[in-house]
């Protein structure tokens, strides 16, 4: 029998490519760099002074690694984690973009200009040139490179006890895929680093659950390359990815606690859901046969949810209370929201200054607070700028991405017309309901169904359309 894999894409490849192209025209993306850009970019990686100095410390002694998706060039982040009696000491090394991008230059305006990296199928739209990101900039392993260091000596609760933010030289020592990273703690000769996130990760969920923070762990759709063309995958990832996921998640909460300290600074915020909302979705888990109890903190409940068809409905279900996310600019009176309700805490992007514009300002602002700085001008008078810049191309990014999984999925589809699929609805809708295929990993819209979320279904597929990116299922 063939594999699922090999049978996918039965669709002519012109039109793929066909279809990708155009979603760059559409959406306005960039194909390459202006001149000038690239030219101050270069300038700016040969003149960046990479040494120890008075203003650079040298940190190349600790062994640093990083760990991202396959294949990454871009990176942003680099850690050392060790042990201590009484808990750890957590270093965080973040790129020091803004020593490469100086306000009022030519890649700076650039990258306001486009406000993130963005990916496609056909290869991404990065936020500042390659020179930059994926070299100059980026914590590649065994070179020396500029970065903000967050340090933070931990309790035995992995709750932070210090804090402090350093401008420093630092050296990676190895880049480690997370499935790599993965396998390593599965064998047990995992290098100490990797093996203590395991610590941090366990510890760190359990303060979430104090404080009343939820991960929805919703499985991501992804458009994925492969020797034939492009595939569709839901991967849930490793388990270390969320481990990993509250190092970045416990500095962007210390730099929101800098950023409120100093009276100065730009949150990523998120009002709490309604009480009206809340009851309504209670009412739903009982609906759905898995009640949420009242002594259950919200968080704990999504945690514990069974992977199974009515599980993921509930987890759709409790995406709607997570709504309104948006970005807090504040000089002098503090707003009436610093909270993001899903972490239940302040919270600051910070971690990812390569691919994010807004990083490169919270890393400026929060180096200045932590050291008894003045924060400069230049960075106060544009914060403003950096709302709308952020949803704008956050918008764009999330068009992109669906638009590139439509069309990829109708490639997928392609030639498998009045094929049956499994199927699970997720939500209902005014006129029919939102189902999710187990596979390929597909959500659709059905008119006219009449149908309970966590219900099983059996869909046909009616049409494929590559170039328009539509599909077309019905009940079979």
């Amino acid at each position: 029998m063939p594999s699922r894999r090999a049978r996918l894409i039965s669709a002519p490849q012109s039109d793929v490519r066909a279809a990708l192209a155009a979603l760059r025209e559409r959406f306005d993306l960039p194909a390459g760099f202006p001149p000038t850009v690239e030219g101050e970019a270069e300038q700016s990686a040969r003149e960046v002074m990479v040494a120890p100095s008075s203003e650079l410390v040298d940190l190349r002694d600790i062994p640093f690694l990083t760990i991202d998706p396959e294949g990454s060039t871009d990176l942003d982040q680099a850690v050392h984690l060790e042990r201590t009696a009484d808990g750890g000491v957590l270093h965080y090394a973040i790129a020091d973009v803004p020593a490469f991008v100086p306000f009022g230059g030519a890649v700076d305006a650039e990258a306001r200009r486009r406000g993130q990296t963005v990916y496609a199928p056909d290869g991404r739209i990065p936020l500042h040139p390659a020179v930059l990101s994926e070299d100059a900039a980026s914590l590649l392993p065994d070179r020396d490179r500029r970065a903000f260091v967050w340090r933070f000596e931990l309790d035995a609760g992995a709750r932070p006890v210090t804090t402090t933010l350093t401008r420093a030289v630092i050296r990676s020592r190895a880049q480690w895929s997370y499935v790599d990273a993965q396998a390593s703690l599965d064998r047990g000769d995992a290098p100490e680093t990797i093996a203590h996130l395991v610590w941090f990760g366990d510890e760190r969920a359990r303060r979430e659950s104090e404080r009343g923070g939820a991960s929805l762990n919703l499985p991501e759709i992804r458009v994925v390359p492969t020797p034939n063309g492009y595939d569709l995958d839901a991967d849930p990832g490793v388990p270390l990815e969320d481990a990993n996921a509250q190092v970045s998640l416990l500095t962007g909460m210390a730099a929101a606690e800098l950023m409120l300290g100093g009276r100065v600074g730009i949150l990523r915020t998120m009002p709490p859901a309604s009480d009206d909302d809340v009851e309504a979705f209670r009412a739903q888990t009982v609906a759905l046969g898995v009640p949420w109890p009242a002594e259950v903190a919200y968080g704990d409940y999504l945690r514990d949810l069974p992977r199974t068809p009515v599980g993921r409905a509930i987890r759709e279900q409790a995406a709607g209370l997570f709504r309104g996310a948006g970005y807090t600019v504040f000089d002098g009176e503090l707003p009436d929201l610093t909270t993001q309700a899903a972490i239940a805490a302040p919270y600051a992007h910070t971690t990812a200054p390569l691919r994010r514009l807004v990083d490169r300002w919270s890393l400026l602002v929060c180096h200045a607070l932590a050291n008894g700085l003045e924060v400069p001008d230049e960075v106060r008078q544009s914060l403003a700028e950096l709302p709308e810049v952020m949803e704008r191309s956050s918008r764009i990014a999330a068009q992109v991405d669906a638009a590139a999984i439509d069309h990829v999925a109708a490639a997928v589809l392609s030639g498998r017309e009045g094929e049956v699929f499994d199927a699970v609805v997720l939500r209902r809708r005014e006129n029919g309901a939102r189902v999710a295929l187990s596979s390929p990993p597909l959500e659709t819209t059905l008119a006219e169904v009449d149908a309970e979320p966590g219900e099983a279904l059996k869909v046909r597929l009616v049409a494929a359309d590559v170039i328009g990116g539509r599909v077309e299922f019905t009940v079979a």
